[in-house]
């Protein structure tokens, strides 16, 4: 386990409420259940006063520059991992984005745990196994009850102290504790996590957000398609570097991109995984 910076003695002494508490998380993860290496990416994890949030690390960096420059940059997390909830809660509000939409849709998200008495000491910390399963995989967390919160990564806690490891048995997704922060008490994601640089999170259900998966894997560039016409041959589309000219390269293109949607298929709750047709 890599080293953890910041994660001091104030934690202990410092009263929990009127405070935000940030914890870095790196996570491994593959994207395709084939591949032999793990993609990274660091995942925030902010426990407030009343909300606990979970997001990519690269929305609050955005966020900052936007703030410091006066920019206007934006940033689209694909992890599918952008979640609130209330302190001591399961339910939670999802955060996705799908097309050109950004919306939410709520889930009530119960993890049960079974506690080892088995142990382990990482750095100056002593860590006690626990055990779950959720998402159509089972879990192993090591928690440090010494750290006075039963939060975790994503939708993972309820456990009696703060969540320092967890993966899948198949090592899908590892998370690690990498460091931790204390934050003003009005520390505001409104911008990056209840809304996406500008465009405020559309409600939505789980049906809905079934639907609008499925639409978008039918038709990934509607929207092109809408601009292209047959009888305007000068009409220049560029997708990912490779100029498209016709409507035939347009039909092309999206059958690639559906082979690579396909590929990719592996979100965290893969008992929620999207059945794609070929």
């Amino acid at each position: 386990m890599k080293k953890i910076l910041i994660l001091s003695f104030f934690l202990l002494i410092t009263s929990i409420q009127a405070q935000t508490h940030r914890f870095i998380y790196e996570l491994q993860y593959k994207m395709d259940s084939t591949d032999a290496m793990n993609e990274k990416l660091n995942m925030v994890l902010d426990i407030g006063p009343k909300e606990v949030k979970f997001y990519g690390q690269n929305l609050a960096i955005t966020d900052s520059l936007n703030k410091k420059f006066g920019m206007n940059s934006e940033y689209t997390d694909m992890s599918g991992q952008i979640v609130k909830r209330k302190i001591n809660s399961f339910d939670h509000e999802n955060y996705i984005n799908i097309k050109q939409g950004y919306y939410s849709f709520k889930t009530t998200d119960k993890i049960n745990w079974a506690i080892s008495d088995e142990t382990k000491k990482t750095e100056n910390y002593h860590l006690q196994k626990a055990t779950s399963k959720f998402g159509g995989r089972s879990w192993t967390a090591w928690f440090c009850k010494d750290i006075p919160f039963n939060e975790g990564p994503f939708k993972f806690r309820g456990l009696p102290g703060l969540i320092f490891e967890l993966s899948d048995t198949k090592r899908n997704f590892i998370y690690t504790l990498i460091k931790s922060q204390k934050l003003p008490d009005n520390y505001s994601t409104e911008s990056f996590v209840e809304s996406n640089f500008g465009n405020k999170a559309i409600p939505i259900n789980e049906k809905q957000k079934y639907k609008l998966s499925m639409e978008f894997y039918n038709d990934p560039f509607a929207y092109e398609r809408n601009t292209f016409s047959k009888t305007n041959n000068d009409l220049k589309i560029n997708i990912n570097g490779k100029e498209i000219r016709n409507i035939d390269e347009l039909n092309t293109q999206t059958k690639s991109m559906q082979e690579v949607i396909r590929r990719y298929n592996n979100p965290l709750e893969i008992n929620k995984a999207l059945h794609y047709p070929k």
